[in-house]
């Protein structure tokens, strides 16, 4: 069977005007990774990614590491969900708590988890957003263009969301499945599926082998 690797993009710049550029640790991380593919030889021949920036600059750090892969393909059908989409309908369009660079986020978290569940449910009235189902079969098609066949090893970068949707759908689980995958989600966190014909087999989730060394324990980000 041929191997499917899904990478969940580098730390971005949470709370910052611009959450879609990296942060410093984000370059690092994906360096990291990156060199973690090359010391094992780990070559891709299909590489997928989302058009967001945070995956063009995750994929290109990989390369900077030393990764070996061919050249990406894009779709939008691995973009991230809009989080404060869902959270100001979620609030009934309340202003959004400012969301903290280095302080608590624990209560941030805590209303992205109801406004995921309300709209994972079909629950949240959000005509500004795509439906839960509608954003799923987008990450389904996408994930039907990487495992076409002709590839041995195949690299999709991604964000939490689509990430979590397509295990959540691989492995039968419900839609709420996705909301407890996609915010226990790594920064670089690899998870690694073996397909072939019709079958997709999970074979590890989440997993940071990169970052454990003494040294790098203290960079694992989930933001």
């Amino acid at each position: 069977m041929a191997e499917l690797w899904l990478v969940r993009h580098a730390q971005a710049s949470f709370g910052t005007d611009d959450y879609d550029r990296l942060s410093e640790l984000g370059h690092r991380q994906s360096r990291w990774l990156g060199q973690w593919f090359a010391d094992r030889d780990i070559v891709f021949d299909r590489v997928v990614t989302g058009s967001l920036r945070r995956h063009r600059e995750t994929l290109a750090g990989l390369r900077e590491g030393g990764l070996g892969a061919a050249d990406a393909q894009a779709y939008a059908g691995l973009n991230e969900y809009e989080a404060e989409v869902l959270l100001r309908a979620h609030l009934g369009g309340q202003p959004l708590p400012p969301a903290p660079v280095d302080g608590d986020r624990r209560h941030h978290f805590r209303l992205l988890r109801e406004a995921l569940a309300g709209w994972a449910a079909g629950n949240l009235q959000c005509d500004a957003h795509l439906p839960f189902d509608a954003f799923a079969r987008g990450a389904r098609e996408a994930l039907a263009q990487a495992t076409q066949p002709g590839a041995k090893r195949v690299l999709v970068v991604s964000s939490g969301g689509p990430i979590s949707a397509l295990i959540a759908g691989v492995l039968g689980a419900p839609a709420a499945a996705m909301v407890d995958l996609n915010l226990q989600m790594r920064n670089t966190g690899i998870s690694e599926f073996a397909f072939g014909g019709k079958a997709i087999r999970c074979v590890s989730f989440n997993g940071v082998p990169h970052l454990d060394l003494p040294e790098r324990r203290g960079f694992v980000t989930y933001s």
